[in-house]
């Protein structure tokens, strides 16, 4: 399974349309836009998880810079958040 960061979201993307264009490449998992809990409105990231590692980098690999709803989007593998330990 690989998780896939997808930048430079455009406020109106939502994750029906993440969904749409991660699937033109594989079967999707999960698609999520993170949103902002106090406005509800988008951060203008998001993740999708494709259980196919061969679609996952063919997707990265065909869009990344490229444009969607308005905005080149910056699509690469996600990074593991390091854990922080409470002090």
């Amino acid at each position: 399974m690989k998780r896939i960061y997808i930048g430079n979201l455009s406020f109106n993307t939502t994750e029906e349309n993440l969904n749409e264009t991660f699937g033109a490449f594989g079967e999707v998992f999960s698609a999520s836009i993170k949103m902002d809990k106090i406005t509800g409105q988008s951060k203008g990231f998001g993740f999708v998880e494709m259980p196919d590692d061969d679609a996952a980098f063919s997707a990265i690999r065909e869009l990344n810079g490229k444009e969607l709803d308005g905005r080149k989007v910056r699509v690469s593998i996600a990074e593991e958040k390091p854990v922080q330990r409470k002090r």
